[in-house]
């Protein structure tokens, strides 16, 4: 996803010379480009996370169009005060642009995981939350915030994340895609678990279990049609996150069918249940661990839903 980004980012830099790359003194193996090319929009602001996101609101706020970039945390929790008093308090143009999100930095511990950045960035006012599934989805979700005016977050994995997507889909900020049709149960997901949410999602065709499987790439504003479709439409409704289950993809959904007075026959947010993760390991590894792989999602649709998977069209039909 990173050089999905990074790729589609200098692109359009080219193009626009308002548009602004701002690191924080890290991943030179794929901003080189900036730096060689259009040295005048790329600024290495150190290791400095505050002083970066006041930086980019200064040059937002003389008409830039600012994208900062670190891993993890390091520009969200570490710079919070300044995102929600500079950025997002004077609606700046700038976008906050973490990578290696989730458990994707798995071995390096608690510090390098971000797990609670979506509740974060989805509370504060004026911030669009935004966190793509695949390369495809992060090309067209970095064309989308370069025309977008105001503050915006987008969350990416790290490397290698394979494309889920066999065509371009259309890709509106606040739109859910539609990834598979089906009317029994809804499996709802963000970033990076998308893929996994697919696998799953195919064996429980095999079993009859038709599932519609719905990438929420945009947690703010939330796509509240489609959620309340789902509800209508199915019987259940699952939300798979790499992310905590307070205040994330599970939370904005929950709060959606609350508000609308919709009582479902099952619903359940599929994510990390108030925890740190204590083990080391890869993020393949952690995913295992935490229910996050295709085989604990499916694991968590037969608990439940109470029966064997043969068994579940039976139950969530109408």
């Amino acid at each position: 996803m990173r050089t999905a980004f990074i790729e589609t980012l200098f692109k359009l830099a080219k193009k626009d010379e308002r548009v602004v790359l701002v690191v924080g003194d890290l991943g030179f193996g794929v901003v080189e480009c900036f730096m060689r090319e259009i040295p005048n929009q790329f600024v290495n602001a150190g290791v400095a996370e505050q002083n970066m996101t006041g930086l980019a609101t200064g040059m937002a706020l003389s008409g830039k169009i600012v994208f900062t970039y670190s891993i993890a945390n390091f520009p969200v929790i570490r710079c919070l005060e300044q995102i929600r008093n500079d950025v997002c308090y004077h609606n700046a143009n700038v976008k906050i642009v973490a990578v290696g999100c989730g458990m994707a930095y798995g071995a390096l511990g608690i510090s390098h995981h971000a797990t609670e950045d979506l509740a974060i960035m989805r509370a504060l006012p004026n911030m669009i939350v935004v966190a793509p599934a695949d390369p495809i989805e992060t090309t067209l979700a970095t064309n989308a915030l370069v025309e977008h005016e105001g503050p915006a977050y987008l969350r990416l994995g790290r490397a290698g994340e394979p494309i889920v997507h066999g065509s371009i889909p259309n890709f509106q900020l606040g739109k859910a895609i539609t990834v598979r049709q089906g009317n029994d149960i809804t499996l709802i997901s963000t970033g990076g678990q998308l893929f996994e949410t697919i696998k799953a999602a195919d064996v429980l065709c095999t079993q009859g279990i038709q599932a519609r499987v719905l990438s929420m790439h945009t947690l703010k504003p939330l796509d509240s049609e489609a959620v309340l479709a789902a509800a209508s439409q199915t019987s259940a409704i699952f939300t798979i996150e790499e992310h905590s289950v307070i205040g994330g993809l599970g939370g904005a959904v929950a709060e959606v069918l609350a508000e609308a007075n919709l009582t479902l026959h099952y619903f359940k947010r599929i994510g990390l249940n108030d925890t740190f993760s204590s083990m080391v390991g890869d993020q393949d590894f952690l995913r295992v661990q935490y229910g996050l792989d295709s085989s604990g999602i499916l694991g968590t649709i037969e608990k439940i839903l109470g029966l064997s998977i043969p068994d579940l069209r039976k139950r969530v039909a109408r």
